[in-house]
């Protein structure tokens, strides 16, 4: 590397730590879907309710935040104890619910997902442990050698997913995007984000424990890949699996045990237009 080259990637880590530090504050929670799930504090409330806001989470943000809200009141405020007890006549109210390409059919999917998941499981997590039996305690499942991503954990949720019952309705498939279609994954990524980076600031949750905030890769999101580019820290032309995982071994290189904490620079510069 020359010393030009290293000088570079020295101020530019410094000024990507400032902007992270900068954008990774309470103030970022409020206009921002991880708003929703901070409305709770049962663990299974923040999983459904943060799960369900990230997969709702495309257009414009002052929607998603009125459409997960509506989700919220349609489960009586409680997602949990809603999904454990409901009764079928409590289902209609979501056969209106309609946001962008996401209908009542997918919203009644994710219900039964739910319901038939909490019955085993006692967090969402263990859903995307790869190579486990579901039932593995912690102990155990953390005894075993884990790859270098999330790669293999998101494969392995989108199979469970689509595969729990046997009436998945097959267009409610691209909501859940794949590693192994090549897709971004930005959604769940977002998602895994907010359950599995813990420092103090109080933005991201971090009750999982199981996948470990160095196996996180970055969700690209329109600002952030275009920030990304502008800062020369992404190359691959398409915005794709394969483009996240570049841009975050980028910034691996200046913090591998967190890389995607600069989700909150790249997000934060782009949506508030400083870049």
């Amino acid at each position: 590397m020359m010393i030009d080259e290293a000088k570079t990637n020295s101020s530019l880590k410094d000024f990507l730590n400032a902007k992270a530090d900068q954008y990774n504050r309470p103030s970022f929670i409020e206009r921002d879907p991880i708003s929703i799930p901070h409305r709770f504090s049962r663990k299974q409330d923040i999983e459904i309710m943060g799960f369900w806001a990230a997969v709702l989470a495309w257009g414009q943000r002052p929607v998603i935040l009125k459409k997960t809200a509506e989700l919220v009141e349609s489960m009586d405020g409680a997602p949990y104890d809603f999904i454990r007890n409901h009764q079928e006549s409590d289902l209609e109210r979501f056969l209106t619910f309609k946001h962008r390409t996401f209908n009542a059919t997918d919203a009644l999917y994710f219900l039964h997902f739910f319901r038939q998941y909490y019955q085993e499981h006692e967090s969402l997590e263990d859903a995307f442990l790869p190579n486990t039996v579901w039932t593995l305690s912690a102990e155990t499942a953390n005894s075993l050698t884990e790859p270098l991503t999330v790669e293999r954990s998101l494969v392995t949720f989108h199979d469970r997913f689509c595969g729990l019952t046997d009436f998945f309705p097959e267009r409610t498939r691209k909501h859940i995007a794949t590693p192994a279609r090549n897709s971004a994954c930005k959604r769940l990524l977002m998602f895994l984000r907010w359950m599995v980076r813990q420092d103090e600031r109080g933005v991201d949750f971090g009750i999982w424990t199981r996948l470990r905030p160095d196996q996180l890769v970055i969700p690209i999101d329109v600002h952030v890949n275009r920030v990304a580019r502008q800062l020369k820290l992404l190359s691959r032309p398409q915005t794709d699996w394969k483009a996240a995982l570049e841009l975050t071994e980028t910034l691996r290189q200046f913090d591998p045990s967190d890389p995607v904490r600069y989700d909150f620079a790249l997000f934060g510069l782009g949506v508030e237009g400083e870049l």
